[in-house]
């Protein structure tokens, strides 16, 4: 679910604004679920703009407290949701821990950097959800070491059907900033892009349901 609906046009205006949405109509981006789309969002890109950095901080410290009361750890999905959930986890002055999709193959063989422990209520940061499968790995490994998940907050969401139902199958709620519905509205108004572009992109979107 959206955290609000003016949250939500204003992420996509920022977005869109740095060029954080690629689209390549022709040459298809293969996400790391193997999906091939017209579409990526690379919201990696907000960390090197210190105004938009400190919306989203702000939006996602905003979404915890309504949506995700009491949190007693801030957990980061490795690699992009490791420095959004440090700045949440520094703004909300709880401990912060980042999570793996799986464990290193060397060393420790951690999955779970940092000190999490059993029955801590968690509230997991991600930058992006397209299918849903890397994410929830994530909370997943939380469960596997005891904690509790309040939910899951995130920048965007495609909200393919696969995610959802994963996401409900799990038991983990998710709120987002924003969504492909109203990032393909913005554009739209903004003439970001154009309309052959639009129909393409609601096409591959109809593709997957």
């Amino acid at each position: 679910m959206l955290h609000n609906k003016e949250t939500a046009i204003t992420t996509a205006e920022l977005l869109l604004k740095i060029k954080a949405v690629k689209l390549s109509p022709n040459d298809l981006f293969t996400w790391a679920s193997g999906i091939k789309s017209p579409i990526y969002c690379d919201n990696r890109v907000t960390l090197s703009y210190p105004e938009i950095r400190t919306f989203i901080r702000q939006h996602f410290v905003k979404a915890i407290e309504e949506h995700f009361p009491e949190p007693e750890l801030v957990a980061g999905v490795a690699t992009a949701g490791i420095a959004q959930g440090a700045l949440v986890a520094q703004e909300l002055g709880l401990p912060f821990a980042y999570v793996r999709s799986g464990k290193k193959d060397h060393g420790l063989t951690n999955q779970i950097e940092g000190e999490v422990r059993a029955g801590q209520n968690v509230v997991v940061v991600e930058d992006l959800i397209s299918t849903g499968g890397s994410s929830l790995s994530v909370v997943q490994a939380l469960k596997d070491a005891g904690c509790r998940i309040a939910g899951m907050v995130a920048i965007f969401t495609y909200n393919l059907p696969k995610a959802q139902k994963a996401f409900e199958e799990a038991g983990c709620r998710l709120v987002t900033l924003s969504d492909y519905e109203t990032l393909i509205q913005c554009a739209s108004e903004t003439g970001y892009i154009k309309e052959e572009e639009i129909k393409i992109l609601k096409d591959f979107k109809k593709s997957l349901l």
